[in-house]
């Protein structure tokens, strides 16, 4: 075995009668779970449930932290000032918790969600804002991002263990950043070409890769990553185990 790897993908991101992504067929090929708190999506009910799923299925809970952008899906950048960013992080990782512990587990790791996490990567001070909401709420907590970035360099200055994250799904640019998905060819949907990716990242070290669960054909691209990960010796497991 040459492992182990990480597999992570958003879920809980449904809201009132919007049922979300793939989550139950998801759940049982991941170890570990980025569920929505209630600012890009999901609602109480929903956190509940989706943290009762990932208990059944021994996934690691993520808090998916995200700008207050429910209308649109967390994906536009909001220029915050670092301390109401620091808040809204610790609003959510508190609000997830909550549901987590009624189920007998907790949040183990934190990874924000869309524009935010782009944003992070080159923005020094909303970095360091979120940083500061996990070393508030729980400096255990570790970090999920993208490498040589801004939220690494403020994870390290913090103490708060930085993991380093890949995507099968998401076409990359030359400087290492995720291509824009208002441009073409941003996803990944073809199985054979992300698990190809998978194992390519997986060999870069990169210690979790993550399969959005509102790609097209998700499902049938996380069990081509499996397949691919375990052919080539790789041992499946969280980091936030």
């Amino acid at each position: 075995m040459v492992g182990p790897v990480d597999l992570n993908s958003d879920v809980g991101e449904g809201f009132g009668h919007w049922p979300g992504g793939p989550d139950d067929e998801l759940m049982p090929l991941l170890t570990s779970v980025n569920v929505a708190c209630g600012f890009h999506a999901g609602d109480p009910t929903i956190m509940r449930r989706t943290c009762e799923l990932a208990r059944e299925h021994d996934c690691a809970i993520g808090a998916q932290v995200s700008y207050p952008d429910l209308s649109g899906f967390g994906r536009r950048f909001i220029d915050m000032r670092p301390s109401e960013l620091t808040d809204a992080v610790v609003y959510q990782l508190g609000a997830l918790d909550a549901f987590a512990r009624v189920n007998d587990t907790r949040v183990r790791y934190v990874k924000p969600h869309g524009a935010l996490y782009n944003a992070i990567a080159e923005h020094e001070g909303q970095a360091n804002a979120v940083v500061a909401a996990i070393r508030e709420y729980d400096a255990q907590l570790p970090m999920l991002g993208l490498p040589d970035s801004a939220v690494q360099r403020a994870c390290a200055a913090a103490g708060v263990r930085f993991v380093a994250e890949g995507f099968a799904d998401r076409a990359y640019t030359t400087e290492g950043r995720l291509v824009p998905r208002t441009q073409t060819g941003a996803l990944i949907t073809d199985p054979l070409a992300a698990a190809a990716q998978a194992l390519a990242l997986a060999k870069s070290a990169v210690e979790s890769i993550c399969v959005h669960s509102d790609t097209p054909g998700a499902v049938a691209i996380v069990a081509a990553v499996v397949k691919s990960l375990s052919a080539d010796g790789y041992q499946l497991g969280s980091f936030a185990s």
